[in-house]
């Protein structure tokens, strides 16, 4: 037992001179352990640095904002409207000239579907504060809606359009307002406005540096949320539309703007009445632009920013009663308010 002992002793004694010898040869060996402690300490100079570089931005003044460009030098905005006598005419009109009031650089093309200015339409829009020109055309007899037709039986406003376009080429004929068209080389942009849709004050300034034909989404139309351009990688490559997609221009009246410069240099565009319907916004484009090269607007076509919102037609029973009694309400009442009369006690 005793020599079993000594001869377990005498192991762990080598063992252990062993390892003594190994530790004692390794303190003289060069530690490698430098690199890493290196590059701890550039994380935290550069840490450090970052830290300095904060806290003198933060000690920096602001700088100042970027000022707008003076309405002198904006592109102006030519919105060209065509409007018929109707009870909700003054309604339509006091909303769509509010909203345009905000837009800076604007010239409204008002065009009344009749033979001569209306007092309300001339009243109104003498109060409105707009830089505005007042037209007047007559849709012919056999363009005009029959009894009882939908409104998408024959296009509408096609003379009125017209109109607008023969006054910025050419002048004349404005009963009221600026009566001269824009001078040759007048920077600017075309819109044709319903004034029974609802617009986003953001949609005007989408639209003012046009250089051809620029396009964006409308809502509320043709059946859907909105129609409006696909776009990839910044060009329109289709439309999404679900009434005659292979239309040239599936694109609605209130979802495109053209340079004035462009239809200025091409004098045989404009709109045809007896375009097919759905046609009519591709028989003034094919005109003047190939579908490659529309503009995109409004984030590449994803933001919709006007909508075809249409009035209710009001319920008049009432009045046709009174009216059958001889004490239906006074039409005049809307003239003298347009023409800041007092009305009579």
């Amino acid at each position: 037992m005793k020599l079993k002992l000594k001869n377990v002793f005498l192991a762990y004694f080598l063992v252990s001179i062993a390892g003594l010898l190994y530790a004692l040869v390794q303190l003289g060996q060069p530690c490698d352990c430098l690199p890493p402690l290196r590059a701890a300490a550039e994380q935290l100079r550069q840490k450090d640095l970052r830290i300095s570089q904060l806290q003198a931005d933060l000690r920096r003044p602001p700088p100042a904002p970027a000022q707008p460009p003076e309405p002198e030098a904006l592109p102006t905005i030519y919105v060209v409207t065509p409007t018929y006598a109707r009870l909700v005419q003054k309604a339509e009109l006091v909303r769509l000239s509010q909203t345009l009031s905000l837009v800076p650089r604007l010239h409204w093309l008002l065009v009344e579907d009749a033979e001569g200015p209306s007092p309300l339409v001339s009243g109104l829009l003498a109060a409105s504060g707009l830089l505005f020109t007042h037209l007047a055309v007559l849709t012919p007899k056999a363009q005009r809606l029959r009894e009882g037709e939908p409104g998408w039986v024959r296009p509408r406003g096609v003379e009125q359009r017209n109109r607008a376009l023969d006054w910025l080429r050419r002048g004349g004929g404005a009963v009221g307002g600026e009566k001269d068209p824009p001078p040759a080389g007048t920077r600017g942009v075309v819109y044709f406005a319903d004034d029974d849709n609802t617009y986003s004050r953001e949609l005007f300034e989408e639209m003012r540096w046009t250089r051809g034909v620029s396009v964006w989404p409308v809502g509320l139309v043709g059946g859907l949320r909105f129609e409006g351009p696909r776009v990839q990688d910044g060009r329109v490559v289709g439309f999404h539309t679900a009434w005659e997609p292979n239309r040239p221009f599936p694109v609605d009246m209130a979802g495109f703007a053209v340079a004035l410069p462009l239809l200025l240099a091409k004098p045989n565009a404009q709109f045809d009445a007896t375009a097919p319907r759905g046609h009519l916004e591709s028989s003034l484009l094919s005109h003047l632009v190939d579908p490659k090269d529309l503009e995109p607007r409004a984030a590449n076509c994803t933001r919709v920013l006007v909508w075809h919102t249409r009035t209710e037609k009001p319920k008049m029973k009432q009045e046709e009663q009174l009216q059958r009694q001889g004490r239906g309400s006074d039409p005049a009442v809307e003239v003298r308010a347009l023409l800041r009369r007092p009305c009579s006690p």
